[in-house]
């Protein structure tokens, strides 16, 4: 048993390496300010850039899923849900309410990184990181290319084509919560709300990794006093 868990350790060591070189990265883009996710960016794409085996999909979903980052996300947002008692409505008191919002947090982050980059991606032949448009093109410009990489991705083969995995992947994720969100959240209206927090978010998100390249080389280079 101990030989098959560090057999599955050194293959998913050896995709993250795979998958961190094929996105053109250096080790310090992984993360923004070295707290935030950022292996999920091609800083630096080309026609020519390879396209994520079906294990490295899976790979980056598994890796989106547990980390720490997101893990704490995960807290954060439960925290915050019980302070309002909004939605999971599981109750605005104790440790019981609050450990169900953690654990529905986390699965509804790990449901849909599973279904939109690694099933969904993977079935679909579309790419679920996000290519940087990068310092070339107007501020604006690349404002609303990052704005609408939730509804625009790149296939394997290159071209773009509507990025039906994080839609679709988003849809089914939230739908799959019914499963386990006490009937008051179960609404049309919840799921509507949730759906368009989710993709709105991803959108904003995306500004992030686009421009952090850029603040980061203007600190880099300002001069001292």
């Amino acid at each position: 048993m101990r030989t098959l868990f560090a057999g599955v350790a050194l293959l998913v060591t050896a995709n993250l390496n795979a998958q961190s070189s094929s996105t053109g990265n250096s080790a310090d883009d992984d993360r923004i300010l070295g707290i935030i996710p950022n292996y999920q960016t091609v800083s630096d794409p080309t026609p020519a850039t390879p396209a994520l085996t079906p294990l490295q999909k899976w790979t980056l979903a598994a890796r989106e899923s547990y980390d720490p980052f997101s893990i704490a996300t995960a807290g954060l947002g439960a925290y915050m849900s019980q302070a309002r008692n909004g939605d999971p409505q599981y109750g605005s008191q104790g440790g019981k309410a609050l450990s169900q919002r953690f654990g529905a947090a986390v699965a509804d982050e790990t449901s849909q990184n599973l279904l939109a980059d690694g099933l969904l991606a993977t079935w679909l032949h579309e790419d679920p990181r996000y290519f940087r448009k990068g310092p070339g093109s107007r501020v604006l410009t690349r404002i609303g290319y990052a704005l609408s990489r939730p509804f625009v991705t790149r296939m394997d083969s290159g071209r773009s084509s509507v990025n039906w995995s994080q839609l679709a992947g988003t849809t089914m994720g939230i739908a799959l919560s019914n499963a386990y969100y006490p009937p008051q959240s179960r609404t049309v209206s919840v799921s509507a709300t949730r759906l368009i927090s989710s993709i709105g978010g991803a959108a904003i998100g995306n500004l992030l990794p686009e421009f952090w390249p850029d603040i980061r080389q203007k600190f880099r280079h300002k001069p001292a006093y």
